[in-house]
This record gives structure tokens, C-alpha cells and sequence, in this order.
């Protein structure tokens, strides 16, 4: 009886194994699993990568971290790194998902930018254990000049102004959207406080008889093509945008903005950490987050893939925003469940109005 119990455990154990695909005796493989953001890597990069280090890549994508939250949580798949934006790292930190990260044996580590790992220490991982910045940017308003008199828009409650009716593009989404209201009423957009995210509301339902369209992706497209006159976007988005239509401008309004910061991040039960490190490390490489960079056109944390870049771009407060600009700017913070059923009742009610 207890040969034929042993002989089942250890068929239960292969089944188990097999069920993982790259658990039990084969952590040592050499393979890295990588769930990302889609788009967010040059292709070539990932074959560089590959046949470099003769680390093969498994790459799979989502549209948002909110997709990709449940399936690190519940470990509906099993990856390695991880590419979570700044209040989902501090959401993973607080319960127990991701692992430290060997940063001393990354020797390319110290191409990150001193500021961007000051950003994440102090809003979302304090001592830098976890996370390693990938891309980050800021959200402000794009504004065609010819139709907009320049440097008339300097404030985020410019997108209030009656004289912009149906010219006012506004993004759809719920942290970013009631971010913007908070910040244009002087609050913070990482505020958990009742009476601001009411008035948050109310100031957003006020707006909306202006707002032509509530677009995320689409919006610089309706800006390039002059349906809109304009709108909130991410500065990542501006390069491009300009090279179409020479006469879109872009600002930080005064009173500060969202900085996103997306990182390289390693789950708890990744089963190659030597190997996703590799990988980490192969990002911030000079070259390669150059490479990067050209592909995506969003900013780099990367100071030595900066220094490659042409003076004009290297130079760009576009791109690469004053430390002024971003002493007065927040990253999104993990404002706990309490937070998140406070902001999600009073996006609704914005919504149904």
C-alpha cells in the first residue's frame, strides 16, 4: 500500500510539474517568461537578447496592469518579469507578490537616472528593492497653436474654458480623468478624501457639455487631424503627433501633473530569477533602451541612453521635464480598497451624468 501511494504522489508531482511547464526540474532552463504591456518592446530587441545570452524569450502582453494584477495574484500563468505601472508595484509590494531584486549583480543598473529611482523610493518603493524604471512620462495638454493663441494654455482648468466648447478632448479613465479634476482644484490627485473627490466629480460633470470626445489612444490622432483643438496626452505621444502636424504644441500645466513610471518587476514565483535578472539588466543597457526609446518614442529613465540621444531631443523638456516640473508633479499611489470604493463611486456618478 504504501509503494502504490508513493508511486502515485510521484505521478501527481509530474503531473503538477508538467502542469506548470517550466516548474520542478526545470528552473535552470534556459528560458525567461515575460508578461508586458503590448507594443512595449522593440522586437528586435527580444531577438538581440536571445541570441546574445541563448536565453529564450516567452512573451505574452496585455492591454492593462489591471489584467495583469489577477494573474500574477492567483497565478493563473507563472512568469518572471514583469512590467506593472507605479501604484500597481506598490499594490504588489504591500501583499507579498513580488521578489527583491539582485540589483548589485546588474552592472547596466546604474544607468538609471538618480531622479527616477528618487521618484519610485519615495512614492511607491521605498529603497528601490523591487522595481527597476522602464519607460515613464507625464500627462499634459497638446493644443494646436494656430487655433489657440500660443502660450494661452497654461493650467489644467484651461479644458473648463466655455470658449473651447466641443473642441475638448479628455481622457477615459478613472484615476487619470478624476486626477486631472483633483489637480485643477489644487488637491492631490492621490487624494482619499471624501469632500475632494465629490467636488472632483461635480467640477468633471461641470465640464462636460465642453468635452468633444472622452478618448485614451485616439485622442492624439484627433488632434493630428484637427477634430479637436485640445486635449490631455501623455508626452510620449508628442513626437509622433508633431511630426504630423507641425502646429500641435504641449505644456505641464502649472499646477503639476501624473508621472507614470512603468518597471521591471520579478513575481515571488517566478521560476527563472537568475535568467529575468539577465533580462533586466539587458533593459538598461545603453544601447539597448536607446533602442527602445526610437521604437516607443516615450521617455527613458535611462541617463546614458539620454546621452546618446541628439541634442535636440536630449535636450527636450518634452521628453524630459524639469526637476521643477517634476517636484510639483505625484505619481499615482495605491490608495487601498477603501480608496479605490470611494473613486469608483464617484466615477459613476460622474459617469451617469
Amino acid at each position: 500500500m504504501y509503494r502504490v501511494l508513493s508511486v502515485l504522489l510521484a505521478a501527481v508531482m509530474i503531473m503538477a510539474c508538467a502542469g506548470v511547464m517550466t516548474g520542478c526540474g526545470h528552473r535552470n532552463e534556459k528560458e525567461v517568461r515575460v508578461f508586458c504591456y503590448g507594443d512595449y518592446i522593440d522586437p528586435a530587441v527580444i531577438k538581440s537578447f536571445q541570441k546574445e545570452t541563448g536565453i529564450k524569450v516567452v512573451l505574452d502582453t496585455y492591454d492593462t496592469v489591471e489584467e495583469m494584477y489577477p494573474v500574477i495574484k492567483n497565478r493563473a500563468g507563472v512568469y518572471d518579469v514583469i512590467c506593472p505601472s507605479d501604484y500597481m508595484v506598490e499594490r504588489m509590494i504591500n501583499e507579498g507578490l513580488l521578489a527583491e531584486i539582485d540589483t548589485d549583480s546588474m552592472p547596466h543598473y546604474k544607468n538609471i537616472g538618480r531622479r527616477y529611482l528618487k521618484i519610485a523610493d519615495e512614492s511607491y518603493d521605498p529603497g528601490n528593492r523591487y522595481s527597476v524604471p522602464y519607460q515613464y512620462g507625464v500627462a499634459g495638454i497638446m493644443y494646436n497653436k494656430k487655433k489657440l493663441r500660443k502660450d494661452s494654455v497654461t493650467s489644467w482648468n484651461d479644458l473648463w474654458k466655455k470658449k473651447y466648447k466641443g473642441k475638448i478632448l479628455m481622457q477615459d479613465s478613472l484615476r487619470d480623468t478624476m486626477g486631472i479634476s483633483l489637480k485643477s482644484l489644487g488637491f492631490s490627485l492621490n487624494s482619499v478624501k471624501e469632500k475632494q473627490l465629490a467636488a472632483a466629480a461635480r467640477h468633471l460633470i461641470a465640464q462636460k457639455p465642453l468635452v468633444y470626445k472622452y478618448a485614451n489612444d485616439s485622442a492624439r490622432d484627433l488632434l493630428i487631424g484637427n477634430s479637436a483643438d485640445l486635449g490631455v496626452v501623455w508626452n510620449g505621444e508628442v513626437l509622433y503627433s508633431q511630426k504630423l502636424n507641425s502646429d500641435l504644441a504641449f505644456v505641464v500645466p502649472r499646477e503639476g501633473t501624473e508621472i507614470f513610471i512603468d518597471s521591471w518587476c520579478i513575481p515571488r514565483n517566478a521560476f527563472h530569477k537568475s535568467n529575468a535578472e539577465k533580462f533586466i539588466d539587458y533593459m538598461c543597457r545603453a544601447d539597448v533602451a536607446y533602442r527602445n526609446f526610437e521604437y516607443l518614442t516615450y521617455s527613458t529613465p535611462n541617463d546614458a541612453a539620454r546621452r546618446m540621444m541628439p541634442a535636440k531631443l536630449r535636450n527636450s523638456e518634452i521628453l524630459f521635464p524639469s526637476d521643477k516640473t517634476l517636484e510639483k508633479s505625484e505619481s499615482l499611489r495605491d490608495v487601498g480598497p477603501d480608496g479605490d470604493d470611494l473613486y469608483s463611486r464617484y466615477w459613476k456618478i460622474f459617469k451617469s451624468k
